[in-house]
């Protein structure tokens, strides 16, 4: 099959050849079309010679081919904790792998628990030519993201990013989240609506800011008395918090906005242990939308974040770093959307103090 020419294309260079462009002058899907350039299985080799020449004569540039090549996952200690309690980092661990294996790439993991462990990891990629780049999974610390800028390869942030914007990084968009979360208990005619975090990290103060943003947007009140902080991310500790505050103020909240699905359920066991109901007496909505969400009692109202997508985007940036082309570094924030469960209902009219 002859490709066809693309009109005003052909022996000129222009950044506005798109890849539907090339899928078209082939006479194949987009997915085709991507899989060829990216040197993804399950394109024949034809099809994958027709592509690869329509690109070439528009001048489209061509992503780097990884496939064969290793990538670093470095893994602090608040992801590996994480993994074993709430799943977060599982499922974005596995959006990782997923899009390794499409793209041919191994993934190596190291946890890192300080900036010795940090260095090491450093000095490993370094010293191996297979290793392409690396991912820093839920890392915050300045001192260590410090390190990291101005390698020698490219690294890219996962579910964490950097304030300074000097790498690249993926992570939901944590404050509009928190705010789409907040919009809706007020569309139930919540007013006094608490937030509980575990502060430390910016994603969650992302979470903290949407949450503000939506009831200052409303005229309601913001202040630092709605804040319920906790020390983990254990829902025991979050129960805990939520019972002595009714103890100690009596109940002066329709409902809990957490940071979190895990101190979500412990909201819920608070409020219970106080004598009232979900979502009678209060609603509590979470957000991450963990498996687990959707068999509490009753099921958890909830954000669902992207977690595969994060981890399938940041390989896709780290591959686009390794193209040669100048680019600066980018924060991509993926979008989340709401999951309406059982625990949250419209606003009763009284508060108990």
């Amino acid at each position: 099959m002859t490709v066809k020419p693309i009109a005003g294309k052909r022996g000129k260079k222009s950044r506005r050849v798109r890849l539907e462009d090339i899928a078209e002058a082939c006479g194949v899907s987009l997915s085709t079309a991507s899989r060829a350039i990216a040197g993804e299985k399950g394109v024949r080799p034809e099809i994958r010679q027709r592509v690869l020449e329509a690109a070439k004569i528009a001048n489209y540039v061509i992503p780097t081919a990884v496939a064969g090549q290793k990538v670093i996952l470095a893994a602090s200690s608040a992801a590996m904790i994480d993994y074993v309690r709430n799943q977060f980092t599982l499922y974005v661990l596995e959006g990782v792998q997923e899009r390794a294996q499409a793209l041919g790439l191994e993934i190596v993991t190291r946890p890192i628990a300080d900036r010795n462990e940090e260095l090491a990891v450093l000095k490993e990629a370094l010293d191996d030519p297979e290793v392409a780049g690396l991912l820093f999974l839920t890392v915050d610390d300045e001192d260590m993201l410090a390190a990291t800028r101005g390698f020698d390869k490219p690294v890219v942030l996962l579910n964490g990013d950097d304030p300074f914007m000097r790498l690249s990084s993926v992570t939901p968009c944590n404050r509009s989240s928190a705010r789409l979360a907040a919009d809706h208990l007020i569309e139930l005619g919540h007013e006094r609506i608490l937030f509980l975090m575990r502060p430390g990290r910016r994603t969650i103060e992302r979470r903290y800011e949407g949450w503000q943003d939506a009831l200052l947007h409303h005229g309601l009140a913001a202040g630092p008395d709605l804040v319920v902080p906790v020390e983990d991310w254990l829902p025991e500790l979050a129960a805990q918090a939520i019972a002595s505050r009714i103890e100690t103020r009596g109940l002066d909240f329709t409902a809990v906005l957490a940071a979190g699905d895990s101190l979500a359920v412990g909201a819920m066991m608070g409020v219970q242990q106080r004598g009232y109901s979900v979502p009678g007496d209060v609603s509590v909505m979470g957000m991450d939308d963990l498996p687990q969400a959707a068999f509490l009692n009753p099921p958890l109202t909830t954000m669902h974040i992207p977690m595969r997508e994060i981890g399938s985007v940041a390989l896709d940036l780290l591959r686009d770093s390794l193209s040669g082309l100048p680019m600066p570094p980018r924060r991509v924030e993926l979008a989340c959307h709401l999951v309406e469960r059982a625990s949250t209902a419209p606003r009763r009219s009284v508060l108990v103090r």
